[in-house]
């Protein structure tokens, strides 16, 4: 099991590697030429830069039961595709019950916003405390039932 992060902007990278290292986890911080990242747990990929290029290379990494930590729907779409779990930097699960709704609704915003001629959308809320703590509560169960998974189909059970 790996955790891949598209750490490209990524506010809970730290939150990450805490919580992946207390449960001997091993973590690859994926990102391109134009993000310069640094870390004493992590493995850190640099892609060329490029449309998708991370997003494309992270998909092409991950395998069943390893861990994705992404914002874009379509890379968790692709990820749960695999047999990996998905979480959003909030700390929402992509599951295969949410994913259709999701890409869905992000369709129909982009289409909405292409009808007004709106070129960029408001960015989201400042980052909270409250939200870090979210974040690492969801992850670290994420984990628990990810490991529990594992371990049950390896046992046969």
């Amino acid at each position: 099991m790996m955790v891949y992060v598209d750490a490209d902007a990524c506010p809970v990278v730290s939150i990450i590697e805490r919580i992946a290292k207390q449960n001997g986890i091993p973590v690859m911080l994926l990102c391109d030429t134009n993000h310069i990242l640094h870390s004493d747990y992590s493995e850190i990929k640099i892609i060329g830069a490029g449309a998708d290029a991370v997003d494309f290379a992270l998909v092409n990494m991950c395998t069943k039961y390893d861990i994705v930590v992404t914002q874009d729907y379509g890379v968790a779409a692709m990820a749960l595709g695999k047999g990996a779990y998905a979480i959003h930097q909030s700390g929402k699960w992509y599951t295969d019950d949410n994913i259709d709704q999701m890409l869905m609704e992000r369709h129909l915003n982009k289409k909405a916003r292409r009808a007004s001629g709106k070129k960029h959308i408001k960015g989201s809320k400042k980052r909270t405390q409250e939200d870090n703590i979210n974040f690492g509560q969801s992850f670290e169960r994420l984990i628990k039932m990810a490991l529990h998974e594992k371990a049950g189909r390896e046992s046969g059970a």
